[in-house]
């Protein structure tokens, strides 16, 4: 039987002229591109390799916890 897949939310950022990527619920795991289709690539590598580590020390998977909204900024006229 298959275990379950976890869904772990991860964050993009624009850093100048590259871009970053990080998932908060795995402590460690990042990634970095220049441009976002890499990046994006670069990070489900990296969530592979990590969990792969992770279940090869015999450490169990965090599961997925964080969350994320966009929350509109009331910008006060000039």
């Amino acid at each position: 039987m298959k275990k379950p897949a976890y869904r772990y939310l991860v964050v993009f950022e624009r850093e100048g002229k590259s871009y970053g990527a990080f998932v908060p619920d795995l402590p460690g795991c990042v990634a970095t591109g220049k441009d976002l289709a890499t990046v994006k690539r670069r990070i489900r590598t990296a969530i592979a390799m990590h969990v792969e580590d992770m279940l090869a020390r015999g450490q169990r998977l965090p599961k997925p916890a964080t969350q994320s909204e966009y929350v509109d900024a009331v910008v006060p006229a000039a």
